[in-house]
């Protein structure tokens, strides 16, 4: 292929002809006011009707760089639609590669694809950084003589389109960012939202919206600061955030409470904002803490309403550990008020497990005795020959065995209380002197030769029947009367069954943290279960079923499984029990249970007297109450 012609060798140059000029001048003034498509429309066509050539065109790159596609095309005094063609065997091939290209004559005859063009003329079109764009050319049917008039108004042209094509993909890259920061700024979680100084919406994302309760409508002209509630609080935190505009918050930065715009909902947002560098507006970030906020406040309730409630059970339902608050623990409460400020002697009767020696302290605590001691004995726990001795004490060698001086409880409790707990397990020789002691407040050592005054208040407790006692000749009247001053009773969880959520959480709360775990609370089907059981072991077995369920617990929550409470699978979780046998039979059947699964052992770490909460000398005289073998 020859090189293209030389038309601006010297030779050919001309002087300035009206012609060149009103050529000149019909393409400056029909391009002028024109852009884009427009704008190459309009080049093309007065570029060949003031060159008077057949066709023009200016075309770009096609997806790849083997192909042209048209901008427009002028062709026999119409523009045609968009053209796309392979660059192979075209003179347009020469011009994409860079070089200025004319063929005055001949074209079809070298390119045969060009079938029925004899000329043709193009040059390239290059961006700044001289990276080819495209091409613009004329054609026609006649020969094209070379005239540097041509040639200098292709290249003014050519420089012009060359830039419009800059500016268009310029545009075309711009636009493209534009909607992907479009997406961005719109689907983003973050809410975002660009406002004045006066906090008026110019705009704000999809989320920022949704959070706030605001539609398209309301944005822009929306005043943010219009969902600040009136609460001082509120206001106090908006004014304050508003005065960290421009520093650096952190990743904290400040949270805001809110109204939402549709429906008056409290919303709460973690708040950022940033002035641009005129100082005339502000960005804004925020997320919706709501869930957050007010999680965070229900635990603040939850902990608050737990503290109160333990206070309230500490002030008003826990005497001493007394848990409840049914009619039964008020009436019991009610009378350990009554008598604490007394010396009387107390007789506290009641079934094994139901907080005898609770009560026993609860009674001394609030009674003027409260900064002596509180001594204890239980008198099924001895055997009957040192009863006595524990009692009252004894003098070195008062007896076989007694090397040493003994103080006895009395003595220790001097000016303050003695608690005698299975008082009905005292034998009637000790009885005896027991009564001394309440009658003349006074008593001997054994092997003692002076009698020992003392100030003791006695509270004493059985499980025993002591009236059928001293009907038996197994218990001194005088004796039983000289205790019964002022009887209480505590009575069986069974009468007092709407304590158990009470009783439940409270050892919870001791027993969770002992044994190493976290339990917030229990089930209410086995809350159901718990108050459908009929509790023989009272309040005792209550603490071995809920510290056993503990230890078995593997989430927060405690669950209590029918199977562990004996006989209680048919229950279900009845809110309230079945009419039951007498309890005695109930008591029979359950200690019988437990020494089967025992194999009859009573003593010892897995004994009956274990599992049953009970001294092993209380469970014998049980088992032969019962008739049981």
């Amino acid at each position: 292929m020859s090189q293209a012609s030389p038309l601006a060798s010297p030779e050919s140059r001309n002087s300035a002809d009206p012609s060149e000029f009103a050529t000149l001048r019909a393409l400056v003034e029909g391009t002028a006011q024109a852009i884009g498509e427009d704008f190459f429309r309009a080049l093309v066509g007065n570029l060949a009707r003031a060159t008077g050539v057949t066709g023009a065109f200016v075309a770009e790159f096609a997806d790849e760089k083997t192909r042209a596609r048209s901008l427009a095309y002028w062709n026999n005094g119409a523009f045609l639609d968009t053209q796309e063609w392979e660059l192979a065997g075209t003179p347009c091939e020469i011009v994409l590669s860079g070089e200025f290209c004319h063929y005055p004559a001949a074209v079809s005859a070298r390119f045969p694809k060009e079938e029925g063009v004899e000329s043709y003329l193009g040059v390239p079109l290059r961006d700044a950084d001289d990276q080819i764009l495209g091409h613009l050319a004329i054609f026609d049917r006649q020969e094209m003589p070379a005239e540097s008039r041509l040639l200098c108004t292709f290249r003014i042209f050519a420089a012009r389109a060359a830039a419009e094509l800059s500016r268009l993909r310029m545009m075309e890259r711009l636009r493209e960012s534009e909607e992907r920061f479009r997406d961005l700024f719109e689907e983003a979680p973050i809410a975002y939202v660009h406002e004045d100084l006066d906090s008026r919406f110019l705009s704000a994302n999809r989320a920022a919206m949704r959070i706030l309760g605001i539609g398209p409508e309301d944005v822009p002209g929306f005043l943010g600061r219009s969902l600040v509630p009136d609460s001082p609080d509120a206001q106090r935190r908006v004014q304050e955030a508003l005065g960290t505009i421009g520093q650096d918050t952190g990743d904290t930065g400040t949270v805001l409470e809110l109204r939402r715009k549709d429906n008056g909902r409290p919303v709460w947002i973690q708040w950022w904002s940033k002035p641009d560098p005129r100082g005339r507006t502000t960005r804004t970030m925020f997320i919706d803490i709501t869930e957050r906020v007010l999680m965070e406040q229900e635990q603040a309730r939850l902990k608050a309403q737990n503290r109160y409630l333990k206070e309230e059970i500490q002030e008003t339902h826990n005497i001493e550990g007394i848990v409840g608050q049914s009619p039964a623990i008020r009436a019991l409460l009610a009378h350990i008020r009554r008598v604490a400020s007394t010396d009387a002697s107390v007789l506290i009767q009641g079934e094994s497990g139901t907080g005898k020696e609770l009560v026993a302290r609860a009674i001394h605590a609030a009674s003027p005795r409260r900064d002596k001691p509180l001594v204890k004995l239980n008198c099924a726990a001895l055997p009957t020959g040192l009863v006595e001795s524990e009692l009252f004490g004894h003098e070195k060698g008062a007896f076989t065995g007694a090397l040493a001086r003994r103080i006895g409880r009395f003595e220790l409790a001097h000016g303050g209380t003695i608690f005698l707990d299975e008082i009905g397990e005292i034998p009637l020789e000790v009885q005896v002197k027991l009564l001394r002691v309440l009658q003349e407040r006074e008593f001997d050592r054994i092997g003692g030769k002076a009698p020992i005054a003392v100030d003791v208040r006695v509270i004493a407790a059985t499980n025993r029947d002591l009236l059928q006692a001293v009907t038996e000749k197994t218990f001194r009247d005088d004796l039983y009367y000289r205790l019964n001053v002022f009887p209480i009773a505590t009575p069986p969880l069974r009468e007092r069954l709407e304590d158990i959520p009470l009783l439940a959480q409270f050892m919870i709360d001791k027993f969770g943290p002992r044994l190493g775990k976290h339990i917030d609370g229990i089930g209410a089907n086995s809350l159901h279960r718990l108050q459908a059981y009929r509790w023989p072991g009272n309040i005792r077995e209550l603490e071995n079923v809920i510290e056993r369920a503990i230890i078995l617990a593997e989430g927060p929550r405690l669950e209590i499984e029918a199977e562990m409470l004996p006989g209680s699978a048919a229950a279900g979780t009845a809110a309230h029990p079945a009419p039951s046998p007498a309890l005695e039979d109930v008591e029979r059947e359950h200690i019988a249970a437990v020494l089967k699964g025992t194999g009859g052992i009573i003593e010892g770490p897995s004994g009956a007297a274990r599992i049953l909460g009970l001294h092993p000398s209380t469970l014998r005289y049980r088992i032969k109450k019962l008739g049981l073998r």
